[in-house]
């Protein structure tokens, strides 16, 4: 059962992902242009380095979508997979970060975060259907 089209996903991962690893790197050279931000920039260079490894992978996965290769269908569900754990956890702590009463932000954090799974799942669905195991068999 095809959810999304691959043609679709491809571009969409790609594009998201590209468009995440450009605003990384700016944000990343904004830190580093100031001298007090620096050892800041230093403590967090580890989780930066494998945040900007899962983003890489979400563009690796879509290009490799668009280019029918067999690689792209594991690494674009890894992605998918990743992004949605990442994006519950986020949302957690935001919430219990906020002080009460919490309703707003849980209607906020809500609104967003379910389009981005829906589609995340639907990428997963459409990845393990028979047309893309026929298109991305390698």
């Amino acid at each position: 059962m095809d959810l999304l089209s691959l043609d679709l996903i491809g571009w969409l991962f790609s594009v998201a992902s590209g468009i995440a690893l450009a605003i990384g790197a700016l944000i990343l050279s904004l830190y580093y242009s100031r001298d007090e931000t620096r050892g800041f920039v230093l403590k967090r260079v580890l989780e930066d380095a494998v945040l900007f490894f899962i983003w890489l992978l979400g563009f690796a996965g879509g290009v490799g979508v668009l280019l029918g290769k067999a690689w792209s269908r594991p690494a674009l569900e890894l992605f998918c997979w990743t992004l949605m754990v990442l994006l519950l956890m986020s949302c957690w702590s935001r919430l219990r970060a906020a002080p009460p009463p919490r309703n707003m932000r849980a209607i906020q954090l809500t609104l967003f975060v379910t389009p981005v799974i829906a589609v995340c799942m639907a990428t997963i669905v459409t990845l393990r259907g028979e047309t893309a195991l026929r298109v991305l068999a390698g």
